[in-house]
């Protein structure tokens, strides 16, 4: 296996404008964890997810899609007693989409850590990948994602964070208490110039370069500045690569973070050099920004041969 994932995926009900006004839904599934499964299964990675979700359609939804994707789901647990998430999103303008959580008590907020642990020990990883919504769900789902980096040292595999913070599931103070204490601990961390502070101690300084500079020195392998105005960026001993932005014409630029970090990732786990998984990363984020979604526009390894070529 070369990737282990889980974390929360979503019934994701779309609306062609503004909610209060009513109108038509379009039903998907999206989440961080698996949209970056997904992108990596589509390049050609072994991906194992290992969310949880209700005994419900919409978990039945999330499963197919994923099954679907060939993402692993066998470690996949369905909880009884809870319900699967749900999100409304709400197109407002190019590029930016405003979502509306449904999801207290959620079958992913009651992930329980020993399932990680047996999923995870099951067939060790060459890499984790874990981000900072996970945590934000719940005490339950915040043990096992710490239980999760913890067996990824003990099986000396790669750890990988994207910080994504969701300022609607928690606040920045309750974001930097968890991320600060697991940033150390990653050989890859993703995340925009803004977040780069919540995995900093405070007074630390505004610059991004200074920030990633102090992210190294406390022992992350890599930091990638995801895609933003200025570009992308990776700060690593010795390299620096730096991208611009493509110009994209977007319905939802936003849903193409996670395309970015699988993109990256499989680079990575191809022996690429630093600057041509940072040419992956930006071509597979430019295809999944062209479509709406988190998944759906993501490039197969055909495909991204077109884009990169």
């Amino acid at each position: 296996m070369s990737v282990f994932t889980f974390g929360e995926t979503v019934l994701a009900l779309r609306g062609s404008g503004p909610l209060r006004l009513g109108g038509t839904l379009d039903v998907a599934v999206t989440g961080a964890e698996s949209n970056v499964a997904t992108g990596l299964a589509r390049l050609g990675h072994e991906v194992r997810w290992a969310g949880a979700v209700g005994a419900d359609e919409a978990g039945e939804l999330v499963l197919r899609t994923l099954r679907a994707e060939g993402v692993d789901v066998q470690a996949a647990s369905v909880d009884e007693g809870a319900p699967t998430g749900l999100v409304l999103l709400e197109p407002r303008q190019p590029g930016r989409t405003r979502s509306h959580p449904y999801r207290a008590g959620s079958a992913a907020s009651r992930i329980r850590a020993c399932a990680i642990a047996e999923a995870f020990t099951a067939a060790p990883p060459a890499l984790l990948h874990l981000t900072g919504i996970t945590p934000a769900l719940g005490r339950s789902a915040q043990s096992a994602a710490c239980l999760a980096l913890q067996l990824a040292s003990e099986h000396s595999a790669m750890a990988c964070l994207d910080v994504n913070h969701r300022p609607e599931l928690w606040s920045s103070a309750e974001a930097a208490q968890v991320l600060r204490e697991w940033a150390p601990r990653a050989d890859i961390l993703f995340a925009t110039e803004d977040e780069l502070a919540l995995c900093l101690p405070e007074g630390s300084p505004d610059d991004t370069w200074q920030r990633a500079e102090e992210l190294l020195a406390l022992g992350v392998g890599e930091v990638v500045v995801k895609p933003g105005a200025a570009g992308a960026t990776v700060y690593a001993a010795g390299a620096r690569p730096h991208r611009p932005a493509r110009a994209i014409r977007s319905p939802d630029a936003a849903c193409a973070d996670d395309a970015f970090v699988a993109g990256y990732l499989s680079g990575l786990l191809d022996g690429a050099a630093t600057a041509d998984r940072l040419d992956r990363a930006t071509a597979a984020e430019a295809s999944a920004a062209a479509s709406p979604g988190g998944w759906e526009g993501t490039p197969t390894r055909a495909e991204l041969a077109l884009l990169t070529g």
